[in-house]
């Protein structure tokens, strides 16, 4: 069974879809409450697999891009049941199961059965406080990862669940859901760790996630810059 942001026309996408069961394959599942405590091997072996499939030498750009991964479900699972039904899952460390093996999108079931309101003090207090907050220690204490790539990261991640969630309540002609999305999401973002990740209209990043340095990589579509810095990791036509 799956828990997500559904309505009448289903939901906005995997990544807001949240399993409430066990998954019946088995798996490598475990709370994240034990790797925001110390038992970081599932998430060095996340971050050596996607580096490896990037392509990339430095271990940082696979931890960006795992670390934005993950950052993106949560925020997901978490706004989008806020959105259009009130309340989101309580998503308590201890009860979020994630496997870190799994392709994307990360794969993540919740063992949990209290809501929070969605407001966004506690959209604050489920996702930054109680996930992001300890996933970026770990990340830092995996490798040279700065807290405003991280950060930057998150806001993107929020910003692109705004987006999907704002897709699909004009396709659906639910345009207050749309209203109530980028409420919670300008709130959240009024934060000091968050404010100034995104900017303008468009929510461009003002950092970036450093995909671009993995070969073919590009830029992403909300990326802070215009052309691709060159890296010496591979050809790229100089920034005019």
């Amino acid at each position: 069974m799956g828990l997500g942001a559904r309505g009448d026309g289903g939901s906005p996408g995997g990544f807001f879809v949240l399993r409430t069961t066990a998954p019946a394959t088995g798996g490598a599942h475990r709370p994240l409450a034990r790797l925001y405590a110390g038992e970081d091997g599932p998430l060095a072996a996340r971050v050596d697999h996607v580096a490896a499939r990037l392509g990339v030498p430095e271990r940082r750009v696979g931890a960006s891009v795992a670390h934005l991964g993950l950052v993106a479900r949560l925020w997901s699972v978490a706004l989008g049941p806020a959105t259009l039904h009130g309340r989101f899952p309580a998503l308590d460390p201890a009860e979020l199961f994630w496997d870190g093996a799994a392709v994307s999108p990360d794969d993540l079931w919740w063992a949990g059965s209290a809501t929070r309101p969605a407001t966004v003090a506690e959209l604050r207090a489920a996702v930054q406080e109680a996930h992001l907050v300890p996933l970026h220690e770990a990340l830092r204490r995996d490798g040279n990862v700065s807290p405003r790539l991280l950060w930057g990261n998150a806001g993107s991640a929020l910003a692109g669940a705004l987006r999907e969630l704002t897709r699909w309540a004009r396709a659906h002609g639910r345009p207050e859901a749309a209203e109530r999305a980028a409420a919670l999401v300008s709130g959240l973002l009024d934060h000091p760790d968050l404010a100034g990740t995104v900017r303008g209209p468009r929510l461009r990043r003002g950092s970036c996630c450093l995909y671009y340095r993995a070969p073919g990589g590009g830029l992403c579509g909300d990326c802070v810059f215009d052309h691709a810095p060159r890296t010496g990791l591979e050809a790229r036509p100089p920034a005019p």
